[in-house]
């Protein structure tokens, strides 16, 4: 099944292109393919997932898409830039000012407050502390936190907690937001509204969002899926995914 094409409702352009992307791990002297000669391409503004268990790829594959990881072959076209040929000050600058992430354990630094968790990555890009700090309360308002500002994450549920590091992902103005397992730390209820607020920040901003995930409840809000098997990528419809049981 192909993984190219325009997308309905999205311009054709993509903001994300991967070709012949190859990415192995050894392990007790084996040689694992995670991900093997993958062609891929997102559109801007669409939700698109990946679907899959634990180690299947999908993690890998989000970290290649930022930087975090480098491919053994293959390009990554990310905002017009092939992160892969990028050095590591190179990488981190363009992530810095291109995307946002949204990982499953928070990652809030828990020496600084609420507020300065968001604002610090502004003033890192140069952006003095007072706008710093106003685009901070204006994101902690977004996500129903502004009367927490002040406070350290571990005075913060595990909900709370989530929902500053969106606003964080999203302080910079990122094109692409990257989200690994979101709800996955999370009880079903909060997860839930988690996801919606997510959704809703990244839609209404016109942001690209890639998640990562093994929630099948999901799929059904996304514009694209993907599941990753032996190292391929196979994209798929809503509709077939429902026909092959993945929701039952």
């Amino acid at each position: 099944m192909s993984t190219n094409g325009a997308l309905r409702g999205h311009p054709t352009a993509s903001i994300v292109h991967i070709h012949g992307l190859h990415k192995r791990y050894s392990e007790g002297g084996r040689t694992r393919h995670v991900l093997d000669d993958v062609d891929l391409e997102i559109a801007p503004g669409e939700f698109f997932v990946l679907l899959g268990k634990s180690g299947s790829g999908k993690s890998t594959l989000l970290n290649l898409i930022s930087g975090i990881d480098r491919p053994d072959s293959g390009s990554i076209v990310v905002a017009g830039t092939d992160v892969a040929q990028l050095n590591d000050r190179q990488m981190t600058l363009f992530r810095r000012d291109h995307v946002g992430i949204v990982f499953q354990f928070f990652n809030l630094i828990p020496t600084l407050t609420v507020l300065e968790n968001i604002s610090l990555p502004l003033e890192l890009r140069g952006t003095s502390t007072r706008d710093a700090e106003m685009r901070g309360r204006s994101l902690l308002d977004r996500v129903g936190l502004l009367n927490r500002a002040d406070a350290f994450p571990d005075k913060l549920s595990g909900g709370e907690q989530q929902r500053v590091a969106i606003a964080r992902a999203l302080s910079s103005e990122p094109e692409i937001v990257l989200a690994d397992e979101p709800t996955g730390n999370l009880d079903e209820e909060t997860g839930e509204k988690v996801l919606a607020l997510l959704l809703e920040l990244t839609r209404d901003a016109g942001k690209t969002l890639i998640m990562a995930t093994h929630n099948p409840d999901i799929v059904p809000l996304a514009d694209r899926v993907c599941r990753i098997h032996e190292g391929k990528l196979i994209i798929t419809s809503t509709s077939q995914m429902q026909g092959e049981g993945v929701f039952s």
